[in-house]
């Protein structure tokens, strides 16, 4: 399935996600310097046992990403969300974690991440419940259920 969002297209699916484009994000983020060829393909393995997993894509070049475990009944754990960075601020990342919601919008999600993207979650409905530098920011789909009246 497609989305399309400010002239990028979203795509919604695990499989054939190009390793080479998961690596190079991931170092845009910071979080790889040099992957060995011996483990590159855990880049595209970790989409694939994936719950769900969204890629943003900027023609033929793959811009933004997240990936989700759950159970998809009760609980969802956001694992990986990353934007390019010249990309950043543009609104890409809280089209993500909304279109993943949408797959359990009366679910318990969290995102455990660094302080430094706390108020970046509680923009997208998710509370802080850990104020120190490292913590799990949780959005409670109970509360929208009882508001929605699927919940007492």
């Amino acid at each position: 399935m497609y989305h399309y969002f400010e002239g990028l297209v979203i795509r919604e699916g695990k499989k054939g996600i190009p390793a080479e484009y998961v690596e190079e994000l991931f170092k845009d983020a910071g979080w790889s310097k040099h992957t060995p060829d011996w483990q590159k393909e855990k880049f595209t393995l970790i989409f694939e046992n994936s719950t769900w997993a969204y890629t943003v894509w900027d023609n033929e070049k793959m811009i933004g990403m997240i990936r989700v475990i759950s159970d998809q009944i009760m609980a969802a754990n956001i694992m990986d969300l990353v934007v390019q960075s010249e990309y950043r601020g543009k609104g890409i990342g809280q089209k993500l974690v909304e279109l993943c919601v949408q797959k359990l919008p009366h679910g318990d999600w969290f995102a455990h991440t660094s302080a430094n993207n706390f108020s970046f979650y509680e923009k997208c409905g998710f509370e802080v419940k850990d104020l120190f530098q490292h913590g799990t920011c949780t959005y409670y789909g109970y509360i929208q259920a009882k508001k929605d009246g699927h919940r007492y």
